[in-house]
């Protein structure tokens, strides 16, 4: 908990189980919303698979509830399934998705740093 309060946003991955949230990500998610943590956080989704967008619209669905600052738009997919390591560095490594990477990454603290409090000099 700690480390979420601490943090300008949080970047969201995770599989598909049975189309749906995982158990483990669905408990995570429970106990982050009974704090005050996350309601204003900066939430943006990643997603390395070709398929699970039954879980991505629930995931959206549960984000978007979540926080007032979920933007679903912010959103990164790179099919890694069934990849070795070797496999994954070539592909997240080739020149278009490593562009599409870092201009995500880019997008979401440029709207971390928009959503941050405003604190006193």
């Amino acid at each position: 908990m700690r480390s979420v309060h601490g943090c300008d946003g949080l970047i969201v991955s995770s599989p598909e189980y049975i189309r749906s949230i995982p158990g483990g990500l669905k408990n995570a998610i429970d106990w982050l919303v009974s704090t005050h943590h996350v309601i204003d956080k900066p939430i943006a989704l990643v997603h390395a698979s070709h398929r699970g967008d039954e879980m991505l619209q629930v995931l959206r669905t549960v984000l978007a509830t979540m926080s007032t600052n979920f933007k679903p738009e912010i959103f990164f997919r790179l099919s890694l399934l069934d990849q070795t390591p070797d496999g994954i560095a070539q592909i997240v490594g080739a020149p278009p998705n490593r562009l599409a990477a870092e201009t995500f990454l880019e997008t979401f603290a440029t709207f971390c740093r928009e959503r941050a409090p405003c604190k006193p000099a």
